[in-house]
């Protein structure tokens, strides 16, 4: 499933992180508030249970989650998503993965992993700005895939037909959700329009 959160605040904020004139700081919080804002949509169909509480006026069966979430970014740009979803999510569990691009082959390389116990029962979100080519999302699904994920949901800020497509046929079984989808990209591998270089944005190392 592919879902692109058309949504007036989530607009509104992407328009301004798209700006090549905005600075770092109100970059990275654009990107906290509408990861907030997508994390609402994300977690739409996340498995509840009834659970039986004492309200001021007496007995009330409601509902509560029944599954654990873990939220992964993909370092280092993954970062920026984080807070937004976990204030949405705040009992949610944190796993990082690293992948670099190897110079020869062009794949993806994994040089950090770092996952809570139990991916096997939990709702995994893996979270990266960016959905360009896809093979870093696809490496990143497969290293949680082999700790024994199961339940996974990509959650990107931009993405573009050629990324979801590698991601779709590497994994059909991965939902995709993006605040916009872009064109395409160019002959360097970005995003067109895109908004630039998300990781240095972040952090304002560019």
């Amino acid at each position: 499933m592919l879902e692109v959160l058309n949504h007036p605040l989530i607009s509104h904020k992407l328009t301004q992180m798209r700006n090549k004139e905005t600075g770092t700081k109100d970059f990275r919080e654009n990107l906290d508030e509408i990861a907030e804002l997508m994390a609402y949509e994300v977690c739409r169909d996340l498995p509840t249970r009834p659970i039986k509480v004492e309200t001021p006026m007496g007995p009330c069966t409601c509902r509560t989650l029944s599954r654990e979430v873990v939220i992964v970014p993909i370092l280092r740009a993954g970062i920026g998503l984080l807070d937004g979803i976990r204030r949405l999510v705040p009992t949610a569990k944190v796993g990082f993965v690293g992948l670099y691009r190897d110079e020869e082959t062009l794949q993806p390389k994994e040089y950090f992993a770092k996952f809570p116990e139990g991916l096997d029962e939990a709702v995994v979100m893996i979270v990266d700005p960016m959905l360009a080519t896809g093979g870093s999302a696809v490496a990143a699904i497969d290293t949680v895939k082999k700790r024994g994920a199961k339940t996974i949901k990509l959650v990107c800020l931009v993405g573009v037909p050629e990324g979801i497509k590698t991601v779709q046929e590497a994994h059909p079984d991965v939902d995709i959700y993006l605040a916009a989808e872009d064109e395409g990209l160019n002959e360097n591998g970005f995003i067109v329009p895109g908004l630039g270089d998300a990781g240095d944005r972040i952090f304002g190392t560019k």
